[in-house]
């Protein structure tokens, strides 16, 4: 995949950059997690949702961050907020029924003057300033942005009877990951026009379903989603690493 910026585009892009809010869905019911909200789990002692708040805080790209999470978790989030001195957090609201309504009641939260935002998922802990940095420039020049990694593993499509049906090129295959950026008017256009808009996983793919470009940025490996109890080891091992470097 070719990033069309060339470095200097990218710094010339990063410093000329008006700011964009961020929308931290954090309102899943983590039932791979035996059911306990995995936003809270700590990674070497910091909650994961702190970890990602942190970054986002952290970050010159970033306006302000609006958080929807479950209704019981309001107040342990905004304790969480409090502890770690986040201070661009302006609202945090109660989630849908699913990951497109969480999203909607963040967006309702935007001003008028807000025309792009960005979508990260809360339980991805690892996300670097810069990929943050490159998908807002990224939505200066297009549609949509979105975060990839590069698919290493050999794929395999498996036929209904479990058989391997063939062998995948995966020189083209990507993972989606998050942040994922949207101009907003746009976005709400593609949700007022598609069908089963609930079906969607991602908000890069409505806006493709829609017809509108979505450019894909390379990130990085690390950028995991914290999923399931075994996920939480190699946080900790992410986070060992980083401190050993």
């Amino acid at each position: 995949m070719n990033n069309t910026r060339t470095k200097l585009q990218y710094d010339i892009c990063k410093t000329d950059n008006k700011a964009v809010p961020v929308i931290i869905v954090a309102a899943g019911n983590s039932t791979r997690m035996n059911g306990i909200n995995k936003q809270f789990m700590p990674i070497i002692g910091v909650p994961v949702i702190a970890r990602t708040l942190l970054t986002f805080e952290a970050c010159n790209s970033i306006s302000k961050i609006i958080i929807v999470t479950a209704r019981e978790s309001v107040l342990d989030m905004q304790l969480v907020c409090d502890k770690y001195m986040i201070g661009k957090v302006t609202d945090i609201v109660e989630g849908g029924t699913n990951r497109h309504e969480s999203v909607m009641k963040g967006i309702a939260r935007l001003a008028e003057s807000e025309k792009k935002v960005l979508i990260h998922d809360g339980a991805r802990p690892f996300v670097s300033i810069d990929t943050i940095d490159e998908v807002v420039c990224a939505l200066k020049d297009y549609d949509a942005a979105l975060c990839v990694s590069k698919i290493n593993d050999t794929v395999k499509m498996i036929d209904d009877n479990g058989f391997v049906k063939d062998t995948v090129d995966r020189s083209m295959l990507y993972a989606a990951q998050t942040p994922q950026g949207v101009d907003v008017t746009k976005y709400k256009h593609a949700c007022e026009t598609i069908e089963n808009i609930d079906l969607f996983t991602d908000d890069a793919s409505i806006m493709e379903t829609a017809g509108y470009s979505v450019k894909a940025i390379v990130g990085s490996g690390k950028n995991i989603k914290i999923t399931t109890p075994d996920d939480i080891s190699i946080a900790e091992a992410i986070v060992k690493g980083e401190e050993e470097q």
